[in-house]
């Protein structure tokens, strides 16, 4: 995972926890930051998948 990547999962990870701990819990805020988590995950899983394809296409490119 990129760095800046990183970095925004732990901020959102950090502000997921400090919603629920306040008084009231604030959920709407703790579901919000839960979305841009699973956002970012994906992101970067998708990011990862297309590398590994055009890898592989080089790969198969260049037996031929």
């Amino acid at each position: 995972m990129d760095k800046y990547l990183v970095v925004v999962l732990v901020f959102l990870i950090g502000g997921m926890g400090i919603s629920v701990t306040r008084d009231p819990p604030q959920y709407f805020m703790f579901y919000a930051m839960m979305g841009g988590a699973i956002v970012v995950i994906l992101y970067n899983s998708f990011k990862i998948r297309r590398k590994a394809q055009a890898e592989r296409r080089k790969r198969w490119r260049s037996k031929k």
